[in-house]
């Protein structure tokens, strides 16, 4: 199974009781669990697979302020304060540094719109700015295209996602949150109206607050509460390359292609250019939710019909807490890669960067995205079950704003005053009336 993450053994003792349970040991999780440590406060966190199983390790381990959603930028700028410190917070190696990331334009009609993207840059006093074709030659000297210019951000970093979500759970380990692997959540018991604790296949453990990380299995665990959260999946690809020399060190992408050098001295390459979609029965439910973002990127996105579709109609939607659950039956969700988007991004990189055409490929893989109808994630109380938090549907920009989005949701459960307003991110959104859209100009 790729990719190789690094191990987090699981604490053997369930225990009886807990103030908050997590469920999911991806980045949002063991950032949350990390925070909540931090405070003395009495932690678990309970993951079906093992830490970073899934789309916490299979992403491009961008941290960018750069192309956001305006309702991002506050949270993702904590991000990266956040981020530049975590090797010493979690005394550990997470891969984070700065290095800078470019999104290349090819056209004057790209540059207007990273222009117009700007406005916002400058309300944040953010160090990105628009450069012109030179400056992207001399900061690329090895890019064999000649590009009209680019959004440049020199700010922003990248860490390693193998090593990042395991070292912050190490680090919250080692403040005092007690870390389960292999320990799926199969629900909640409530008693006078709020949550009383948790059901795992290994026992109960009482607590005062739930958090659910669960990434793409998030949806299917609220509904087995009653809760609509709507949510989809998307498949991401990606592909590791061999290490080799006269890469480019910063971070780009253009084209059908983004690539970000490793610490191993090869680099992770995959695309913006393509989505691929697999049908499944939600699709159809969500489907009026979805249809701006549909019309929006439709000449992005690639549909297909398989096998997952017949996966999902057959997982069950409901199950007792006293029998086995769908997460125990998938402990990794574990797709296979697009070849096609992958051979795009392989001969799109090749064209622009010499230096890529005939390097080995070592790995390929796939991720399921988690994503909300307006692009942005839900970190939210749930008003109609006091003590229940949600923090998922990330969208594929969950990687970099995670110890963020972990620090916000620590500060709301905890009661502390917010690290940013958590209002744009409320799950009640999608049911007041306010029509969420996602933004034209984000990324």
């Amino acid at each position: 199974m790729a990719p190789r993450v690094d191990p987090v053994p699981s604490d053997e003792k369930l225990p009886a009781q807990a103030d908050v349970v997590i469920i999911g040991g991806g980045i949002i999780g063991t950032s949350t669990a990390l925070f909540l440590a931090q405070r003395g406060v009495a932690t678990v966190l309970c993951e079906k697979g093992h830490i970073a199983g899934e789309q916490s390790s299979r992403n491009w381990g961008w941290c960018r302020k750069m192309a956001r959603d305006p309702r991002e930028i506050p949270l993702i700028i904590e991000s990266l304060r956040l981020w530049e410190r975590m090797n010493g917070t979690v005394e550990a190696e997470t891969g984070f540094r700065t290095c800078g990331i470019m999104y290349l334009g090819d056209s004057a009609e790209a540059l207007g719109n990273m222009e117009a993207w700007l406005e916002h840059a400058r309300e944040y006093q953010l160090d990105t700015r628009l450069i012109d074709g030179g400056e992207v030659s001399q900061l690329l000297p090895g890019s064999a295209k000649r590009w009209a210019g680019a959004l440049y951000t020199p700010s922003d970093g990248k860490a390693e996602p193998q090593m990042a979500a395991p070292a912050i759970a190490e680090g919250a380990r080692r403040r005092g949150a007690t870390i389960l692997t292999g320990c799926a959540v199969r629900g909640i018991e409530t008693a006078a109206g709020r949550v009383a604790g948790v059901v795992t296949e290994k026992g109960r453990i009482a607590c005062q607050s739930i958090v659910l990380a669960g990434g793409a299995w998030s949806r299917l665990f609220c509904g087995n509460l009653g809760i609509d959260l709507p949510q989809l999946k998307v498949l991401g690809s990606v592909m590791r390359t061999e290490p080799f020399e006269g890469g480019p060190e910063i971070s780009a992408t253009g084209g059908l292609f983004g690539y970000r050098k490793r610490m191993d001295g090869g680099y992770t390459v995959a695309t913006l250019g393509v989505r691929t979609i697999d049908l499944v029965p939600d699709s159809f439910r969500l489907l009026p939710e979805y249809l701006p973002t549909v019309r929006m990127h439709w000449n992005k996105l690639r549909f297909r019909v398989g096998r997952r579709f017949i996966e999902e109609w057959q997982t069950p939607r409901r199950w007792e807490l006293d029998a086995a659950s769908p997460f125990e039956k998938v402990r990794v969700l574990d797709p296979e890669a697009d070849p096609l988007v992958l051979e795009r991004a392989r001969a799109s990189i090749g064209e622009s960067f010499p230096a890529f055409k005939n390097v080995a490929v070592a790995e390929t893989w796939g991720g399921m995205i988690d994503v909300m109808p307006d692009a942005i994630p839900v970190i939210s109380a749930v008003d109609t079950l006091p003590g229940f938090f949600i923090a998922t549907g990330f969208s594929g920009h969950g990687f970099g704003i995670g110890p963020g989005a972990g620090r916000l949701m620590a500060d709301m459960v905890s009661g502390a005053p917010p690290i940013v307003d958590p209002t744009p991110f409320r799950l009640s959104r999608f049911t007041d009336g306010s029509n969420p859209r996602p933004h034209p100009l984000a990324s």
